[in-house]
């Protein structure tokens, strides 16, 4: 924990909106991308995270456009995914504003994504995104899962983190799709066992509903923690979570 931990709010955008479902499902309204995305910069939040949810199964462009707009009104480093495919989408992403750019669906198929990505643009600009989920029937561990979740490819998740970490990814958005909008907590078991395999950054994501569970993330192996709906309804502020971790000996940006 040698590094400040960062606050994350994480906008996960439809049809030019922000939703928030319950693992990945019966989504809500939570308003403008942008909009919210400032409100945030001011509130205090480290970075953003923006998310086009369906862009990988509808096999649309990513969201270029959303990067240059965020651009005039966010003023912290934001990450953006969804739909990237090549690294000229990902060089595309980077030019219109983003500082980061997050690849999930397609390094699956295509690996080759984050090695080119790192090469061409460097580490700090690759985001690798996982949404994984515990193997069913009790057996142990965490298999991933594409296309917004709607697609279980049967690969151990710990095992894909590392390769990903080989292949030059600069940090992990591990996002529990177990835990994802439930608020009842991180997956903490999962973030220690891929601390504990990879060196790189961990972003937990899925499940906080309280800053005490951001407080145990950060304690079973997390750098950042990532939150949407306890941020976008108003249940917490930026500032609230960044005191609350404060309090608990937790050194914040």
């Amino acid at each position: 924990m040698g590094l400040l931990v960062r606050v994350i709010p994480c906008l996960d955008v439809n049809a030019g909106r922000v939703v928030k479902g319950t693992q990945f499902k019966a989504l809500r309204d939570a308003g403008d991308p942008v909009a919210l995305a400032a409100h945030y910069d001011r509130e205090g939040a480290d970075e953003i995270v923006f998310y086009d949810i369906t862009a990988s199964h509808e096999g649309r462009n990513t969201a270029v456009d959303l990067a240059r707009a965020a651009a005039e009104e966010v003023f912290i480093p934001y990450t953006i995914g969804g739909g990237v495919r090549s690294a000229s989408d990902m060089r595309a992403m980077l030019r219109a504003g983003a500082d980061k750019v997050s690849v999930n669906s397609q390094a699956v198929r295509t690996p080759e994504l984050i090695s080119e990505g790192a090469r061409r643009f460097g580490s700090q600009c690759v985001v690798l995104s996982v949404d994984v989920k515990r193997r069913g029937s009790g057996k142990p561990g965490w298999e991933v899962y594409l296309n917004g979740g709607r697609v279980n490819t049967g690969l151990d998740a710990i095992e894909w983190l590392v390769e990903g970490e080989r292949r030059g990814a600069g940090e992990y958005v591990l996002n529990s799709m177990d835990s994802d909008g439930m608020e009842t907590g991180y997956d903490l078991e999962l973030i220690s066992a891929v601390s504990e395999r990879t060196s790189l950054p961990v972003i937990a994501s899925g499940g906080a509903g309280h800053p005490d569970h951001m407080v145990e993330a950060v304690r079973a192996g997390a750098s950042a923690v990532l939150a949407a709906s306890i941020f976008h309804y108003a249940q917490y502020t930026v500032r609230e979570v960044k005191d609350h971790l404060k309090e608990a000996g937790i050194p914040v940006r």
